[in-house]
């Protein structure tokens, strides 16, 4: 079975009132500029460099040894 059967079997065993909001959703998808640019936005090309793993080394010891703050304080100081 297909994923597109699937998901016709799925809409077909919901209840009347629960179709409406599925549908909304599925609406939206496909009516937002960001999500279709982003959808047909070409594959990143650019090679992996080995300043971009020094960044991420360091970003993931930062985040074990606890040196981050929330996404709240951030605004907070940052606005």
């Amino acid at each position: 079975m297909t994923t597109r059967e699937k998901a016709h079997k799925l809409l077909d065993e919901l209840p009347e009132s629960e179709i409406e909001p599925v549908f909304e959703f599925i609406a939206s998808r496909r009516e937002d500029p960001l999500l279709r640019a982003l959808e047909n936005a070409p594959e990143d090309d650019e090679p992996f460099t080995a300043e971009d793993e020094a960044a991420v080394k360091e970003a993931e010891e930062d985040f074990a040894a606890g040196r981050t703050i929330s996404h709240e304080e951030m605004l907070r100081k940052y606005g």
